[in-house]
């Protein structure tokens, strides 16, 4: 008998096998997870830091959707903000119940960098108060976006693609994407 053997059976010798009935308490279901625990896991698998599900306070409803990730380029904000970037994904979430709509977004998120699309266009919706049901969704947007993996930038639509309703998503390039400009951009200066 080899050592490591020898050691096993000492650090067993007081173990006792587990009663039926003590596996039956461990077999019982759990209870059932909350939205919050949910939306937790969903941003873990994505990336995200913790989504929640609960508001502290409602983005204003007359003031446009603006963030931006270190490093973006004011040009490509300027043209982001005016509209000026082909939508190549768009999501429609008008009206889903906050779980429903993150749900839809990690999705919508996740396939388009897997497609890699550039720009989205995201209907929201909009209340006509700050702490109407419409504007609620938008202020939800507003904090689960930034902490979304692969978004660099965000802002509200202007008039023709639904306004404060919609926003406007940047995504990451992919690394194929980002190979092609430097070596056009290599042919320019060369």
């Amino acid at each position: 008998m080899t050592s490591d053997q020898q050691l096993f059976q000492q650090a067993m010798a007081g173990v006792q096998p587990i009663r039926r009935s003590a596996r039956e308490a461990v077999d019982k279901p759990v209870a059932k997870p909350t939205l919050a625990q949910l939306a937790r896991r969903k941003a873990a698998l994505h990336g995200a830091g913790e989504l929640c599900l609960e508001l502290s306070d409602y983005y204003p409803a007359h003031d446009p959707l603006d963030w931006a990730r270190d490093g973006v380029q004011q040009g490509v904000l300027k043209k982001l903000r005016l509209g000026q970037y082909s939508i190549d994904a768009r999501l429609e979430i008008v009206g889903l119940h906050e779980a429903a709509a993150l749900d839809e977004l990690l999705r919508f998120v996740e396939e388009s960098r897997r497609l890699e699309v550039r720009t989205a266009l995201i209907n929201h919706g909009r209340g006509p108060s700050d702490r109407s049901a419409g504007n609620r969704l938008r202020s939800f947007l507003a904090l689960w976006l930034p902490q979304l993996k692969g978004v660099q930038a965000f802002h509200s639509a202007q008039p023709q693609h639904g306004g404060l309703a919609a926003t406007y998503l940047l995504l990451a390039k992919s690394e194929r994407a980002r190979e092609s400009n430097r070596e056009r951009q290599q042919r320019r200066r060369g």
